[in-house]
């Protein structure tokens, strides 16, 4: 059985695995704790042995979700955690009366966009080398927002 969970700084460690395996330039241990100290919500869901399988962090901005970071354990991608994911996050934004969900997702994150897309986000604009890349280079960031 998967179970929501509010996380915490306890789980900084199973999320900094993930982050690592999943992205090509993850957030670092600074960057959870200040989020967290921040006061920006995350939650993940475990498995029946505790483990985190996937994790996201919102911050409230007015009246909008801004959904600052996401991924999903490279072993459980392709089975439907995304988008269970992003449900109990709209669920989430609806019971605290958030009226929309924005998200920056890179431009090459095909998989990414296509469960946005999925989901109902649609892309209403783009953010010109907001991700870096290699060296100095940087990737357009698309910017997408999902009503709830």
């Amino acid at each position: 059985m998967h179970e929501f969970v509010r996380l915490g700084f306890a789980d900084i460690d199973q999320i900094l695995s993930i982050e690592e395996a999943v992205y090509s330039h993850p957030w670092t241990r600074g960057n959870f704790s200040d989020s967290l100290m921040n006061g920006h919500d995350a939650f993940g869901l475990r498995d029946e042995s505790s483990q985190i399988i996937a994790y996201f962090l919102v911050m409230p901005v007015v009246d909008e979700l801004h959904l600052l970071n996401f991924a999903v354990r490279t072993q459980n991608q392709k089975q439907g955690y995304a988008s269970a994911m992003l449900k109990y996050m709209r669920e989430y934004a609806i019971e605290h009366g958030y009226g929309s969900i924005l998200l920056e997702v890179r431009r090459s994150n095909y998989r990414a966009i296509e469960v946005y897309l999925s989901d109902g986000f649609e892309e209403i604009g783009r953010r010109k080398g907001y991700y870096p890349l290699e060296g100095d280079a940087r990737e357009d960031a698309i910017v997408m927002r999902r009503l709830c």
